[in-house]
Parts: structure tokens; sequence; C-alpha cells
């Protein structure tokens, strides 16, 4: 069991298990925060944006938002469909971390809870400890605001031609996630598919174009994945709640 105590090298191991991470976090919101400068913001509100959040998509269409002036209350429910995947990676992991934990140390972990964290820690054989994952997020999560930092100094040194053209880099992050998935499995085809035609109609039709941008990603996000997910439910394997002692 990784939880006995939050001693050092439950730490350790869970900071050296968070290396891959960070530098992938690296790359990737170095492209962010070239993206975040371009589109008006400052290095230090780029930083900002990445120290609080820790969620690419989320931050990329906040950025977009931004740019194009929207509401704070449209930006509040772009972001709450965005990222609520991490309330049900939250309520996943929560099965996963060991009873004893107590419930500050829940609430500091829920800060770090990001794809790429929840799929190492879920990965363990046995139950996992706040050290653990405390030790995931202190690697992590410095990759992600060190990128950010370094590609918007980058943004605001290089030319605009060279920044403009390094700037789609994130979006090819989207396509690699994307891509390989639609590869191997037609529901995701499909919703990649459904996704780009419905983004489409609201580009092209008279009375669609009216809705905003942060709206726009509210009602495709919603619609293609409630869709999805009524035609296709993913079904857990047999004995799976015993297991979780439910």
């Amino acid at each position: 069991m990784i939880y006995k105590k939050n001693d050092a090298r439950i730490i350790v191991r869970g900071m050296k298990d968070g290396i891959p991470i960070c530098l992938g976090y690296f790359a990737v919101s170095f492209a962010f925060g070239m993206l975040a400068v371009t589109s008006g913001l400052s290095v230090l509100q780029a930083v900002l944006l990445s120290l609080t959040n820790l969620t690419s998509a989320g931050q990329v269409a906040g950025v977009s938002l931004i740019q194009a002036g929207a509401a704070y209350y449209e930006m509040a429910l772009t972001q709450l469909i965005i990222n609520l995947r991490y309330c049900l990676m939250s309520f996943s992991l929560s099965q996963k971390i060991d009873r004893k934990a107590p419930f500050f140390h829940r609430f500091f972990i829920s800060y770090g809870i990001t794809d790429e964290i929840f799929a190492v820690a879920a990965s363990q054989k046995d139950k996992v400890g706040p050290g653990y994952i405390y030790g995931l997020i202190s690697v992590a999560a410095p990759g992600w605001v060190l990128g950010t930092l370094c590609g918007a100094v980058a943004g605001n040194l290089m030319p605009a031609s060279l920044v403009n053209a390094l700037g789609i880099a994130i979006y090819g992050m989207f396509l690699a996630i994307i891509i390989p998935q639609a590869k191997s499995d037609k529901v995701i085809l499909g919703c990649v598919a459904g996704a780009m035609v419905l983004s489409a109609l609201f580009g092209v039709i008279p009375g669609l174009k009216r809705v905003s941008a942060g709206f726009v990603i509210i009602i495709v996000t919603v619609v293609v994945a409630g869709t999805a997910a009524w035609l296709f439910p993913v079904k857990e394997p047999a004995g799976e709640d015993r297991e979780h002692g439910t």
C-alpha cells in the first residue's frame, strides 16, 4: 500500500512519477503562453492564469473568450462545462485515496487533479495517499507554469510572424490527442465529426451566427457529449461496484 505515512519516500516517489508529466506540460504550456500574449494578455496575467487553473482546454477557451470580450457569466459557464470532467475524475479518485486521508488533504489535492495526474494516480495498484499525489502535483504544476512563462516571454521577444506560426502548436496538441482516439473508436470519431459540423453551422447560418463564441462552445459540448452518452453509454465491468465498496 502506498499510503502508510506521508513520509519523504512516498513524496519522492510521486515526484519521480511526475517528471514525464512535467516535461509534457512544459511543451504544451509554452505554446499556450505564446497564444496568451498574442491575444492581449501580459506575461504576468498568462502566468497567473496557468497557476490558478491547470487546464489546457479551459485556458485556451478562456483566452479566446477574453479576446472576444465575453461576459463573466459566459466565461464561468463555459469553464464549468469544459472542466466538468475533473469533477468526475475526483469522484473516481476518491475511491482510490486511502480512507484514512483527512478531508483537508482531499481539498488541497483537488487543485492539481488533471487528466495526466489522475491517470498516473489511478493506475497505481494499491490505495494512494496524499503524499504521493502531492509529489505528482509538486513537479507537474511548476512545469505547466514555467512553460507558460517561457512561452509568454518568447512571444514578446520573437517576430510577430514567427509567433503567429508557432501559435498553432497548441491546436496541434489537441489534434494529436483526438486523432489516435478517433481512428480506433468510431464513437469518438462520430463525436469529432459532429462537433465540427455543429460548429460550422453556427458560423454559416444567419440566425446562429449571432450566438457568442462562449455559448457555441457550451452548446456544442453539451449536445455532442450528451448525445454520445445517451446513444453509446459506457458499461462498467461486472463487480466493479463491489470492488469500490459500494
